[in-house]
């Protein structure tokens, strides 16, 4: 609990405020953009006031009207080309692959895991080792806007907690999960038994209620790797965790590549179905997150939607291992299931969630293609809502992140597009453009050096 105290986003500190240009996702088609917009945030990290076309002379009553002295009270004042927008939720990476992120193109998933995977995650036994990649994963996702993460750590309860400790100690939100796995991976990388893979599943809980009991930043994540390493015990064990904590996610690999299908299904012959294998096992529900979910039938389509589950759809992933795999987001969207972006880091090779929403759109013109145009491509504004608000709901936070709904917590990311210039790559912003046109340069175009500032509930955590 001593911890927690020297957490700086757990101490109260000063407000803070904005005026500016403000961009957000409402609803899934509906991006706003607001202009001259004041924006402050209580010393909570909660945001408190956010109005448009507010003139600068302005500011100082309105500051007064909300209870604070503005001849102390700080306002950034953002120029041409400046934005502030929500950070980004990634809904899927594998925190312990940080370091072998490119690794093993053109390979089946099968293969990945067996010939790079599971050596890489085994080193994870070492604390210390686990420490220093951890804070480095942590460090460099946050350099890239990413907000909230949910993690898959290794096998090693001892790591899972470091993970968990170095995501509150650098102030990311995140899910945090052990990886449950006891066969069908190399006997130097797999739980020892049934009853020590979920004795430490519980140690791992019990470790981060007890750093955040209130979950402000860190959560567990209940985490089977995916069914082709875990026995039914395993699973059944789970499933009574899940019971036993109704509050915490579940995350899992679900109808990733069709080899992992079907040597699930003859794993487990007497289901006839993914879907209907992990619902037996009580692991469906409104808090599960399915990670990748590519060739699901019509009637699991039908059941994810009816139980609420979120989709973490990982396009670079599917994209570049032995084949080009595409989800059908579209149809999951008019059906109204949640879908978020992931990273997939280290399957997918990119850190940057920019880069992903990017192929999201790449892989969109595909299945637009393949559909001969029943699936329409995403749209830009479609694609920055799964990247904030829609990977938000996914993870279950959408009450607390997303965007700049009053009441939310700021998470949030300052944009800056003209003062790097020489020195980026995106693409120039010309005085003609309007603040929509340097929003998508943005988008398609820039990198983590437009990121200045990463904030999470209100507090700045970018190195």
């Amino acid at each position: 609990m001593e911890e927690m105290k020297h957490n700086p986003s757990q101490v109260p500190g000063l407000p803070l405020a904005f005026h500016g240009t403000v961009i957000h996702s409402k609803e899934l088609n509906e991006l706003e953009i607001l202009e001259n917009c004041f924006l402050l945030v209580d010393n909570s990290g909660q945001i408190q006031s956010l109005q448009a076309n507010v003139a600068s002379d302005q500011i100082n009553s309105m500051i007064s009207a909300l209870g604070y002295a503005p001849d102390v009270f700080p306002v950034k004042y953002l120029q041409r080309g400046q934005f502030l927008c929500p950070g980004f939720v990634d809904t899927h990476n594998h925190a312990p692959q940080f370091a072998q992120r490119g690794v093993g193109r053109g390979i089946s998933l099968l293969d990945w895991l067996n010939e790079v995977t599971f050596a890489h995650e085994a080193k994870f036994a070492d604390p210390e080792y686990a420490k220093g990649m951890y804070t480095r994963c942590v460090t460099g996702f946050l350099q890239q806007g990413i907000t909230t993460a949910s993690y898959y750590a290794s096998l090693h309860g001892p790591a899972t907690k470091i993970l968990a400790d170095v995501c509150f100690d650098k102030g990311q939100r995140a899910l945090v999960g052990k990886c449950n796995m006891n066969r069908n991976s190399p006997d130097w990388y797999r739980d020892s038994s049934v009853q020590d893979s979920l004795h430490q599943t519980r140690e791992v809980i019990q470790h981060i209620q007890q750093i955040d009991p209130e979950s402000t930043l860190v959560k567990p994540v209940i985490t089977p790797r995916f069914a082709i390493s875990c026995e039914s015990e395993l699973l059944q064990g789970l499933g009574v965790i899940a019971k036993e904590h109704p509050e915490l996610p579940i995350q899992t690999h679900f109808n990733e590549a069709r080899q992992e299908i079907e040597f699930t299904l003859q794993l487990f012959p007497e289901h006839r179905t993914e879907t209907e294998l992990y619902k037996s096992f009580g692991l469906l529900n409104e808090r599960s997150i399915l990670a990748h979910c590519i060739y699901l039938k019509e009637e699991e389509i039908q059941e994810i939607k009816q139980l609420r589950c979120g989709v973490a759809h990982c396009p670079i992933s599917n994209t570049t291992m032995d084949a080009f795999m595409v989800a059908p987001i579209r149809e999951y969207l008019r059906r109204g299931i949640k879908v978020g972006l992931g990273t997939d880091s280290g399957g997918g090779h990119s850190a940057s969630m920019l880069e992903i929403m990017r192929q999201a759109f790449v892989v969109s013109i595909a299945q637009q293609e393949a559909t001969k145009g029943q699936d329409p491509a995403l749209s830009l504004a479609e694609g920055f809502y799964l990247a904030t608000l829609g990977g938000a709901q996914v993870c279950g936070l959408d009450a607390k992140v997303g965007n700049f709904a009053v009441g939310k917590e700021f998470d949030a990311l300052e944009i800056h597009t003209i003062e790097i210039e020489g020195r980026g790559v995106m693409t120039p912003v010309e005085e003609e453009d309007t603040i929509p046109v340097i929003f998508e340069k943005w988008v398609m175009t820039g990198d983590d050096r437009n990121i200045a500032k990463v904030y999470v509930r209100g507090r700045s955590v970018k190195a």
